[in-house]
């Protein structure tokens, strides 16, 4: 199925950019739900990072699922997509940020490669009045490759949200000088 008018190479890229964004967010939902989930079984409450990761992740992914079912129904105001994109890669550069400040100092390679994430929390836990995520991360080998996986599929939607506003962007202008080409030879006619 495709959409009512044909937009080239601006709509096949706008295809393949919500694609690729949607592989990222539905990855970043399930790891950072799994390191929110090994937090709450070692007793510990999760920081507000991996709290505001996950919300903007669900939020954008609901979104981006929305909008391209509107885009191939021909029923989407690029517009207003556009200003959405937009702001959710305001949203995204914040969590990139956030999240890859600690974690930017981590070196993943000189970890230890067995032992749980729990358990090492617990014992942190019990020598440390408060736990962070980057404490977390630092646990194991694998928890520190999934954090930093979150840090960059982060930047990498960072990258494809300013493509997608750009393509909504675009689209909107075509549609909108389509529109006024049409009027005008209705007028000569």
């Amino acid at each position: 199925m495709a959409p009512q008018q044909d937009f080239g190479p601006l709509g096949a890229t706008f295809t393949v950019v919500r694609a690729l964004e949607a592989v990222s967010l539905i990855t970043i939902i399930g790891m950072t739900a799994n390191f929110i989930a090994e937090m709450v079984t070692a007793s510990q409450s999760p920081p507000q990072v991996l709290i505001g990761t996950l919300s903007v992740a669900v939020i954008a992914f609901l979104y981006i699922a929305m909008t391209y079912i509107l885009y191939m129904s021909a029923y989407l105001h690029f517009l207003i997509s556009a200003g959405i994109d937009f702001a959710l890669l305001i949203a995204v550069i914040v969590v990139a940020v956030t999240v890859g400040k600690p974690l930017s100092y981590l070196d993943c390679a000189v970890l230890p490669s067995k032992g749980t994430t729990s358990e090492f929390l617990k014992s942190v836990g019990l020598n440390m009045s408060k736990v962070n995520y980057w404490v977390w991360a630092g646990a194991s080998k694998t928890t520190c490759y999934e954090m930093k996986a979150i840090w960059g599929l982060s930047i990498a939607l960072c990258i494809l949200f300013a493509f997608s506003a750009t393509c909504s962007g675009l689209m909107w202008k075509k549609e909108f000088d389509d529109k006024k080409a049409s009027a005008a030879k209705d007028i000569e006619a």
